[in-house]
């Protein structure tokens, strides 16, 4: 792909890791970000098997795995009781399931992608129709994707009946992830590097709140909905100082992800709602099966390619994230018999959890 100039805009983890993987490839790639640096949100992501093959394959696997934890287990809990419903083993899988700050993800995928001689540009993105001369131009700048809009018909989003709060805190804690299932409602906690402790809480709710990240609100809101969780839930959200919410709403995958010589992927083809752990892993997926499409230098071929492979794949993880909603939010006799039937699982077929991912967590993109 010596010849192959890729333009992309956005430079988060889509934008970064598809700059990688088409400069291995010997592409010139340029990245435009409208942000001053090329940082994150404070907020915690899981790493799992499947986007972790392509960050091994791009040879950035072990500066994650170092500034990351890996993962031990994940742990359904009974909420109001405090009391483990059952134990999930992680430990065994290839590579490593990882927690990971996402400053930490960007930092090394930026490091990387300008070692590969990638150049950055920061505090602007150019006019789509006033670009320097290209291939191929990559949308890659998240829900308010301008390229997604020039592909596709306009889609209104709708509000799931859900609002997010996300927080880091000081806190020691063993290398597994805690699911905190309460009725309409839910916590999800897990380590980070440097004694730091990842909080994602959701709730059931009439009134939307503003989608996005970045809209502050009183940790004394946070705790009060979550007034009736069990103690060492409440403990751990005490030591809240400072706290993000964000409205959940539905956004239809793109109907077209790509057009003569230009593709949207992650999160601007396709948002995704955070039960499933895999808003970051698909993005990462989609990058690195596009640049790999794209190899032979073949864009218009490499592109129908692309697409062909990915749609089917994130529609199913999707619909699986919708269906986490509603399992972790049970209650009365729903709820009693849910919990009972994970903690037989637990006992009895202890691989369930991960067979019943496999078609997820197996996947490998670099095969």
């Amino acid at each position: 792909m010596k010849t192959t100039h890729v333009e992309i805009i956005g430079g988060g983890i889509a934008g970064l890791t598809a700059a990688l993987a088409f400069a291995k490839q010997g592409a010139s790639v340029c990245v435009s970000e409208r942000a001053q640096a090329l940082t994150e949100v404070g907020a915690g992501l899981q790493i799992t098997p499947n986007a972790g093959r392509a960050l091994v394959a791009l040879g950035v696997w072990d500066a994650l795995v170092a500034r990351g934890v890996v993962a031990r287990a994940v742990v359904p809990m009974d909420g109001i009781s405090g009391r483990v419903v059952t134990r999930f083993d992680l430990s065994g899988q290839s590579p490593n399931y990882l927690f990971l700050h996402r400053a930490s993800l960007i930092e090394v995928l930026a490091e990387a992608a300008m070692k590969a001689s990638v150049v950055v540009k920061l505090g602007q993105v150019p006019d789509l129709d006033d670009l320097p001369p290209h291939d191929l131009l990559i949308g890659a700048e998240g829900l308010r994707s301008e390229l997604r809009g020039r592909l596709n018909a306009q889609s209104d989003p709708f509000f799931t009946g859900q609002v997010a709060w996300r927080a880091i805190v000081p806190h020691e804690a063993a290398a597994e992830a805690q699911i905190w299932m309460m009725p309409r409602q839910h916590v999800v906690t897990y380590p980070l590097s440097g004694g730091r402790f990842n909080i994602v809480a959701v709730q059931e709710r009439s009134e939307w709140a503003a989608e996005g990240w970045s809209h502050a609100d009183d940790p004394a809101h946070l705790r009060a909905a979550f007034a009736g969780a069990a103690p060492e839930l409440r403990a751990i959200l005490e030591k809240v100082g400072q706290v993000n919410l964000w409205g959940l709403f539905r956004h239809p995958v793109a109907d077209n992800w790509v057009g003569e010589k230009t593709a949207i992927l992650g999160d601007a083809a396709h948002p995704t709602l955070p039960f499933l752990a895999q808003g970051a892993n698909l993005a990462i997926e989609d990058a690195y099966v596009l640049a790999r499409s794209c190899a032979s230098g073949d864009i218009k071929v490499g592109l129908q390619i692309f697409e062909n492979a990915r749609k089917s794949r994130v529609k199913r993880a999707i619909e699986a994230a919708n269906s986490n909603a509603r399992n972790y939010h049970l209650s009365g006799v729903q709820r009693h018999v849910a919990f009972a039937g994970l903690k037989v699982l637990g006992a009895v077929a202890p691989n369930a959890f991960l067979n019943r991912l496999s078609w997820l967590y197996d996947h490998d993109v670099t095969a």
